[in-house]
């Protein structure tokens, strides 16, 4: 955790964050304004990545402060309360490992190259809401694989993102997995047991897909507003992820070779990099497909650079459009509430059953290989395979009429 702050009784900006297993506070004498705040994030950033460097001179920055010694006090106290399972015998000194806090921000500047911004965005979100709560006071070669455990069952007890239920398997896996790739990196850099080397993940449950008949589809796309006609046209058949379609930009669809050039994606607000290499792909423009691009060219291209765009220029918010668009259509039309996400099922299913290359079909979608093909689609194509049984049928009676002939 390393963060601008503002105090309320006095509205003054302050640095808060952690250094050497201590919490830091260092108050400022500027006001909170858009100004200010830029020119004290600017500041934050660099001591993140001093921490993070090994190269921060507490000093420089705050060369009036009591805290580095206090610092140095609180660190060998938490220490000494929770001693490390690595001390064998009384008197040893005790080596400088950082708190959970400490060790998150060094583990985040360090891999913050890797990741896309959105995903940036995600982890610290959180490690902030989840993870820093309860392990970030501790000293990480501390943290013991029961308190993970029971950690873990915590988690599950806790509220969903609607307030109803609990937290799903999957965001439980999720969370554990950026606390126990946190706590990998600490073992391994600080030479302790990683307590979290066998704990395993939760089994999700499998959820059926929901994908629309080529009749609800055409529905849909017939029934849905003019400036929105198009937009279901490209979702319903070409198989692209909502980010994609709403990070799609015009520099990218190639009337000439009757391809759209997945390159971009717009999430959580933001324009970022697609989601895996395998999703840098080209997709063939099927013929409806072309001309609703073509059609939508005259509509926004003179907006900016997206496709499908607000009257400002700006992407379609996904938020609204699930509100205002497609929540209010699948209701007049009489179909069963279901996530826009559905709409790339539905381009898989249909190339399917219509017979399309399983392998042709999963580059159109951005997989690598056609196992998720046939394992989240195969029942909806019962001809594909003729995965009825029928197949055996005939062998055995080809085998049993060869024996009657001989």
């Amino acid at each position: 955790m390393a963060k601008v702050r503002a105090r309320r009784e006095t509205g003054k900006l302050y640095f808060d964050f952690f250094y050497r297993g201590a919490r830091c506070r260092e108050q400022t004498d500027l006001p909170d304004t858009p100004a200010n705040r830029k020119r004290v994030e600017a500041v934050m950033q660099r001591i993140r990545a001093e921490i993070a460097q090994g190269v921060f001179d507490y000093a420089h920055y705050f060369p009036n402060s009591r805290l580095p010694r206090r610092a140095e006090e609180q660190r060998f106290a938490a220490a000494r309360r929770a001693p490390s399972a690595n001390a064998v015998n009384e008197g040893v000194p005790i080596h400088d490992v950082p708190t959970f806090a400490a060790f998150v921000d060094i583990w985040l500047g360090e891999n913050d190259v890797r990741w896309r911004r959105t995903t940036k965005k995600l982890r610290r979100e959180m490690i902030d809401a989840h993870l820093i709560p309860t392990f970030g006071g501790l000293v990480v070669d501390t943290i013991s694989r029961p308190q993970l455990l029971a950690y873990r069952a915590s988690l599950a007890r806790r509220p969903g993102r609607s307030g109803q239920g609990t937290l799903a398997p999957k965001t439980i896996n999720e969370i554990m997995a950026v606390l126990l790739s946190i706590l990998a990196e600490a073992a391994d850099r600080y030479g302790f047991t990683h307590p979290g080397a066998r704990v395993g993940r939760l089994k999700v449950p499998r959820h059926d897909i929901q994908p629309f008949s080529l009749d609800e589809a055409m529905k849909i796309i017939d029934a849905s507003r003019a400036d929105y006609r198009h937009y279901f046209t490209v979702r319903f058949f070409t198989g692209m992820r909502t980010g994609e379609v709403h990070g799609l930009k015009w520099k990218y669809v190639d009337f000439e070779r009757r391809q759209i050039l997945v390159r971009e994606s717009f999430t959580q607000g933001e324009q970022d990099g697609i989601k895996t290499d395998g999703s840098m792909r080209e997709i063939a423009m099927s013929q409806q497909v072309f001309d609703a691009l073509s059609a939508q060219r005259a509509l926004t291209q003179h907006l900016g650079a997206y496709v499908f765009c607000q009257r400002t220029g700006k992407p379609i918010d996904l938020h609204n459009f699930v509100a205002r668009v497609w929540n209010p259509l699948l209701s007049h039309l009489g179909l069963a509430r279901r996530r826009p996400y559905q709409m790339r099922h539905t381009a898989a299913t249909l190339w399917l059953a219509a017979g399309e290359n399983p392998e042709w079909i999963a580059r159109q979608l951005g997989h690598t290989t056609t196992e998720l093909l046939f394992r989240v689609y195969s029942r909806f194509v019962p001809n594909l395979t003729r995965h009825d049984g029928s197949a055996f049928e005939r062998m055995l009676a080809a085998r049993s009429a060869q024996g009657d002939n001989g």
